[in-house]
């Protein structure tokens, strides 16, 4: 076993030091919940950093177990998560989040709320050994209809998002654990989710400056210690390559422009927009040449097969010139500058949680609730049907955290029953399947599906009683005998939602 002291950059032990520059700056991830013979051998070799996503999280206790194993083999190993709270959640993907997402926190609009949820999550995420966020992110949701953002973003108002942004950075940061802001220059402005193909922007310099770019230079002055770049196409920007590639982007924007002079970490390579287009080992050179100092792998592929490759990848095009040795190196140092900071945050201890008291994410979701048609409404005290009407699951989310309010009413109000509906003839089965109970009918961004929108028409026809519970963003009109806005989908939602619904 090879243990390196906390900073150090293991350059003179074993391999040859381009070869650990590679694997230095490479976030890969793996399957199974604790860690591979063949990833123990990689942080031996020079690897900085491991990625977790949902697949490798049982509980707290596990999770602390595996963080041990990784660091037992390299004590200053940068332990990354994608936790946003909210829709994307990984410590509580099987259960759903315990704290609201970004855009329930900007419907509050308290930024000392905003900072205390970023804390508390920080907190949890340090005692388990991850000291890397993926989160939060800056994306202003200018485009109602995008796909991949909408609750994710803490609005559509820059100025919100902007100080929201800085202040999650600073609650985050203040609990020991490194925030890496997303997705630069901005993937608000979106009508595709850049998993499935490459999104383009087409605003003007001028409209980024102002809307998309605010945040982000927010992030920089609140002191995030990472970036995370888009795999967007901006023509403003760079016509030819998408942000992850450019180094008009993050060369001369992002580390000129705004003088950030922290990490910047690619989003997803395996990611279609990326691995669709240039590939996966084409792409991380380039990204490393625009200025990429961590390329971020391992949400699809997740073996050794895949660090093998994108290591000699990025060796063989420092070899033939392609890519800068010096470029390979300042990124490498950045990865160890950044576990140094981790290092010194952990040995100085992260603050003590406040007393006891009624839990933060649970206050913030029952604050962010937008309830109308409250005054003429009378909770309910029989268990009714639950709807739930279900779109295609983002990727980013995923389809194994549940949503919804059946949970939750089901133990206020025991017999609760709920089905999953989606398609165009929906509103009669929903019908049919509730029978003489009261409907509790629940949406996800109904605005953006006209299927959901005619379900919904046909149900309140027939049952104007019925209650209709919006987690997603609210764009379309209330409608009901009791609508709630609940501004995200996370189980704190959910369950804030359920007790207006049953008058707890």
């Amino acid at each position: 076993m090879t243990t390196f002291a906390s900073g150090t950059s293991a350059s003179n032990s074993g391999k040859d030091g381009l070869s650990r520059d590679a694997l230095t700056v490479l976030q890969p991830g793996f399957t199974g919940t604790t860690a591979p013979d063949w990833l123990l051998r990689r942080l031996g070799e020079g690897l900085a950093s491991v990625g977790l996503f949902g697949r490798n999280i049982a509980s707290p206790q596990q999770l602390a177990a595996l963080t041990a194993q990784l660091r037992a083999e390299r004590d200053d190993v940068l332990v990354a998560i994608d936790e946003e709270g909210g829709d994307v959640t990984r410590l509580e993907a099987g259960s759903g989040s315990s704290f609201p997402g970004n855009h329930a926190l900007g419907a509050v609009d308290d930024v000392e709320l905003t900072r205390a949820v970023a804390h508390e999550l920080g907190l949890r995420l340090a005692e388990c050994g991850v000291n890397l966020n993926w989160a939060p992110s800056a994306d202003v949701n200018s485009n109602p209809a995008n796909p991949v953002i909408g609750v994710r973003s803490f609005g559509a108002d820059t100025e919100l998002v902007a100080r929201h942004t800085a202040a999650y950075v600073t609650g985050l940061q203040s609990a020991g654990v490194a925030a890496c802001t997303k997705h630069f220059p901005g993937h608000g402005d979106t009508a595709v989710d850049s998993h499935q193909a490459l999104p383009r922007i087409d605003a003007s310099a001028q409209v980024l400056q102002g809307r998309e770019l605010a945040p982000f230079r927010a992030a920089i002055a609140a002191g995030t210690r990472a970036m995370m770049s888009a795999h967007i196409l901006v023509p403003a920007l760079d016509p030819d390559r998408p942000a992850t590639l450019s180094r008009r982007v993050l060369a001369d924007l992002l580390r000129g422009e705004l003088g950030y002079d922290g990490l910047i970490v690619t989003d997803g390579m395996e990611m279609r927009a990326i691995a669709g287009t240039y590939g996966i080992e084409r792409g991380s050179v380039l990204a490393v040449a625009a200025g990429a100092d961590a390329i971020c792998v391992g949400g699809g592929l997740a073996d050794d097969e895949t660090v093998r490759r994108l290591r000699d990848a990025l060796v063989t095009a420092v070899r033939s010139g392609e890519l800068a040795e010096e470029r390979l190196a300042e990124a490498a140092e950045r990865v160890r500058a950044l576990a140094r900071w981790t290092a010194s945050s952990a040995a100085t201890g992260a603050p003590a949680r406040p007393a006891p008291g009624a839990d933060v994410g649970l206050l913030a979701a029952r604050r962010a609730l937008t309830v109308t048609g409250a005054e003429g409404f009378t909770p309910l005290t029989e268990p009714p049907y639950v709807a739930a009407l279900t779109p295609v699951a983002n990727i980013a989310v995923g389809d194994d955290t549940p949503w919804g309010v059946a949970a939750e009413l089901m133990r206020m109000l025991p017999g609760t029953e709920t089905g999953s509906f989606a398609g165009e003839t929906v509103g009669r089965a929903v019908l049919e399947a509730a029978g003489a109970r009261r409907i509790v009918a629940v949406v996800r961004d109904e605005h953006r599906h006209p299927w959901m929108a005619g379900a919904l028409d046909v149900i309140l026809a027939q049952r104007p009683d019925t209650v209709v519970v919006e987690m997603g963003v609210p764009q379309a009109a209330p409608r009901g005998a009791l609508h709630i806005a609940t501004h995200g989908a996370a189980r704190v939602c959910g369950r804030a939602a359920a007790e207006v619904v049953a008058g707890r």
